[in-house]
């Protein structure tokens, strides 16, 4: 954790829980996403979560956040399973506000002042 510290983060919020434990800090709940906001003063509404995996962008759009979807790690699987529309449970609607190829391509698309 102090090195991601030592990179500029604020703060490192890691749930410790089992998959099946039933928490809400586990994504696709949006618990870390909430005492986040909560800790730092900040409005999920002006976030944006940057993730590879579908639980990411679940607990984006519960918790009122912008969700960007990169391709790396699992995004590329996971991007496939959206395109080819195999998402069939109550998420499937959940369309990423933008999906980048590469993390540097998610930054610099919210740096962009004519992001639409």
């Amino acid at each position: 954790m102090k090195e991601l510290l030592s990179f500029g983060f604020d703060d490192v919020y890691i749930c410790p829980h089992q998959q099946d434990a039933g928490c809400d800090c586990r994504k696709p709940a949006p618990g870390m996403l909430l005492q986040g906001a909560e800790n730092n003063g900040l409005h999920l509404d002006k976030c944006a979560v940057i993730g590879d995996r579908w639980t990411d962008m679940i607990a984006a759009e519960q918790a009122g956040c912008m969700k960007i979807l990169v391709k790396t790690g699992a995004g590329a699987k996971v991007f496939n399973k959206y395109q080819n529309k195999e998402y069939d449970d109550k998420w499937a609607e959940i369309v990423p506000d933008y999906i980048a190829e590469t993390l540097e391509d998610a930054v610099n698309w919210l740096l962009k002042d004519d992001r639409e």
